[in-house]
């Protein structure tokens, strides 16, 4: 069953067939979407970065393997939780996968209660990401409607300057840094300048930037 509605889906990505229709049981019975592949090349030729839910991943398969499809999700911007279905001879390249960013792992035969906690769980990590990036990017577009000037004038207020500071620096009047700052706060859509602070902080330009403010 594909997702046609954005839900999060399990993505179970195994060659074993029978394992990938138990799995596919296993996940329907909670009420989640699952999708199924034979292949890592597979999931890669479909999957798309908006997409959120989890994807659970053979260690060994053949061509590309469960560590290959990690590091390949990641060089496609798909943010997308790794958990890492192994034998018991693999477990210490699953530990290698989780060192390499994997949400989990575990051991086959799982525990199906066990599995379904974590892929709960790294669901839940999915749409937390995708909600940070969909703020972020309305955070980036209310940046763009400023003026080149208004900008220079956020970024001053950011780095905790005054208004007596930002004016001569600038080579303006202490009245038009105010105007400036309040059109910045309107663009922004904030009300103070701690609110300004942490919604700027989302964006990566900004990060790290003092949690002070100016007067």
């Amino acid at each position: 069953m594909a997702d046609d509605n954005g839900d999060p889906t399990v993505f179970v990505v195994d060659d074993n067939e029978a394992f990938r229709e138990s799995v596919r049981w296993l996940i329907a019975s909670v009420g989640l979407t699952v999708e199924l592949h034979g292949s890592a090349r597979s999931l890669l030729d479909t999957v798309t970065p908006e997409r959120t839910g989890c994807v659970g991943a053979d260690v060994r398969m053949a061509g590309i393997s469960g560590l290959e499809l990690q590091v390949m999700l990641g060089e496609r911007d798909i943010a997308l939780p790794v958990i890492i279905t192994t034998a018991h001879g693999d477990v210490a390249m699953a530990v290698r996968a989780m060192k390499q960013g994997a949400f989990d792992f575990v051991q086959k035969p799982f525990n199906d209660q066990v599995f379904l906690d974590l892929v709960q769980k790294a669901i839940e990590e999915s749409v937390a990401t995708a909600d940070i990036h969909l703020h972020r990017a309305a955070v980036q577009a209310r940046i763009e409607l400023l003026t080149p000037r208004e900008r220079e004038v956020m970024d001053l207020v950011v780095e905790g300057a005054t208004n007596k500071l930002i004016a001569a620096r600038l080579g303006i009047s202490e009245k038009t840094v105010e105007s400036h700052r309040a059109k910045v706060m309107e663009k922004i859509d904030v009300n103070s300048l701690a609110e300004l602070i942490r919604t700027l902080a989302l964006i990566d330009r900004y990060q790290g930037i003092p949690a002070g403010g100016a007067g």
